[in-house]
């Protein structure tokens, strides 16, 4: 039965007063951070660093890593606009040209109530643009089959979704570690990861999943610095709130859970802004990770399109060789080709993505498959129906 538009709108117009009370207390924090970010954005590091030592390093969410006191609100202004779309485009050709970017994506078909057997199949697909003159580039796919031996199903509950995606950031991450491999001590590469360095979601997996995802992206920052090859973590849309905690172990503000980095420091960016690069304190998970590594996360805020500010993560070891400025603009690069997202990425989703027919595909080859060897594996006559139809 369709929803009734009529209910609903009596039941806000009931909760009208929840949510006005919820906006005014939201609206009271942010501006007692806002002040607080101004006072902050006037201090030095060292002065900064001063405010936190009465915390843990592991609580303080953030410390800075480039030199701060001189950007209003944290703001780096880019300094750069342009006339016509053609301008930027020779900005991102006489900076960008020679340069290879590469990104990997995943997708996925999971376990079903179709098939008579636990089985679901994880493709990841790359793309990576070498920027020359004739335009040449390197695509392609891999996939993997997982068994019921793979998926580890005893009972009916048991969450085999989860061991799907499980193996799909294991492939998408163990593929840059092999590119970073293949470029190594390359000095016009750059490896984007689609998402955060911090894998805060993990922590509220069990620990043997917590742990598989935390070694991926350990493995993954290691491989950066070991090689030599730069890495980005891309976040377009960003809930961390380093920067807020930051400010509030400063300044000893009322907690606010709802307030977010991005909405905070975005009011004052335009196109191309940066906040100065901070090393992450996040309490949580990164306490989890190898005391190595674990200080070892950069990132910065970029004003990339009309929402709010994306968050960049990069491994501390950039910002020591001062390659980070250079690889910055290289993002400003891809995003202006992508128009907002960058290009790389966009491409790498575009490659690995699993469309219906091919979903129809996979079902049919199975099922011609396991009639071949002879296998017990059915699928469900609607399942057989589309399959041959498609």
């Amino acid at each position: 039965m369709p929803l009734k538009p009529a209910q609903i709108l009596n039941r806000l117009n009931e909760k009208r007063s929840d949510f006005e009370n919820f906006d005014k207390t939201a609206q009271e924090a942010f501006e007692i951070y806002l002040q607080a970010l101004k006072e902050a954005s006037q201090e030095s590091a060292d002065e900064l660093l001063e405010r936190l030592q009465g915390f843990t390093i592991s609580d303080r969410g953030a410390e800075p890593l480039e030199p701060v006191g001189h950007y209003p609100h944290w703001v780096i202004p880019f300094q750069l606009a342009w006339q016509s779309r053609e301008q930027s485009y020779q900005w991102v050709r006489d900076r960008i040209a020679g340069v290879s970017t590469f990104a990997v994506d995943g997708s996925q078909i999971y376990p079903g109530k179709d098939l008579s057997i636990p089985i679901a199949l994880v493709q990841i697909g790359w793309f990576e643009n070498f920027h020359t003159s004739d335009g040449d580039y390197d695509k392609d796919v891999e996939v993997d089959v997982m068994t019921p031996s793979d998926l580890k199903v005893s009972s009916g509950s048991e969450p085999v979704d989860r061991k799907v995606n499980m193996r799909r950031f294991e492939m998408e991450t163990q593929r840059l570690i092999r590119y970073m491999k293949e470029r190594e001590g390359c000095e016009n590469c750059l490896a984007f990861f689609d998402g955060s360095l911090i894998v805060t979601f993990a922590d509220a997996f069990d620990e043997t999943t917590r742990n598989h995802y935390i070694d991926c992206v350990v493995n993954l920052l290691q491989a950066s610095e070991d090689y030599r090859v730069p890495l980005i973590g891309y976040i377009d849309t960003s809930y961390a709130s380093d920067l807020t905690l930051m400010l509030q172990r400063s300044f000893n503000l009322p907690e606010a859970s709802s307030l977010q980095d991005a909405a905070l420091v975005g009011r004052f960016m335009k196109w191309g802004d940066r906040t100065p690069l901070f090393r992450s304190r996040r309490p949580g998970i990164l306490s989890k990770y190898p005391a190595k590594l674990s200080s070892q996360i950069a990132f910065t805020y970029l004003k990339a399109h009309d929402g709010f500010p994306i968050r960049l993560e990069l491994p501390v070891w950039i910002y020591e060789a001062k390659l980070h400025k250079q690889i910055i603009d290289w993002v400003r690069c891809e995003i202006i080709v992508g128009g907002g997202y960058p290009y790389a990425i966009e491409t790498a989703d575009q490659t690995a993505v699993l469309k219906s027919e091919e979903r129809q595909m996979f079902y049919r080859l199975l099922q011609d498959w396991a009639e071949e060897e002879n296998l017990d594996l059915r699928l469900s006559r609607k399942m057989v129906s589309k399959a041959r139809r498609r």
